[in-house]
């Protein structure tokens, strides 16, 4: 395992100096569920949610996500991206929706943050909109699946998608 990088000798945060790094394609894939009652999967797909066509909502809510990651983790460096793809899934036999986006840019630092914010906005979005049908929803298995550029190459999860 590597060491952290955005901690100083003191031990005090900052963001990282990535302005001597070489520009790069980076893209990641990032995925996560979110599960529920059979008939709250039922208004999704049916599209009788109350507030309206609930993945279309949540496909731009997740493609907001991945635009503003670094107004949300205080770390992250603002990227320019080129590319935001938000794909769902619905399981019903589970019952429950996953969750994939793909991210890509060219620039110095890598954009897994970005894929996992968009994912998670996501599937909040999901949350928000079906929270009056059902409460008990439950985000899971969230995690990274694939990174790519930079000098740290190609990564892809073993396995797959996040275990449940």
């Amino acid at each position: 395992m590597s060491e952290l990088t955005h901690f100083d000798a003191q031990g005090q945060a900052y963001m990282v100096d990535v302005s001597a790094k070489p520009a790069t394609v980076r893209v990641a894939v990032a995925s996560g569920r979110i599960r529920m009652q059979a008939g709250t999967l039922a208004l999704i797909t049916q599209g009788k949610a109350g507030k309206g066509d609930v993945l279309g909502v949540a496909r731009i809510a997740a493609i907001q996500g991945a635009k503003r990651t670094a107004d949300l983790i205080p770390l992250c460096h603002s990227l320019a991206l080129s590319k935001v793809a938000v794909a769902f899934e619905v399981d019903e036999a589970d019952p429950s929706v996953r969750c994939e986006v793909t991210v890509h840019t060219v620039g110095p630092t890598g954009v897994e943050m970005e894929a996992l914010t968009a994912v998670q906005i996501g599937l909040l979005t999901i949350y928000d909109m079906c929270k009056a049908a059902e409460k008990g929803m439950t985000i899971t298995d969230v995690g990274l699946l694939e990174k790519q550029g930079g000098k740290s190459g190609h990564w892809l999860r073993e396995g797959g998608a996040p275990a449940a």
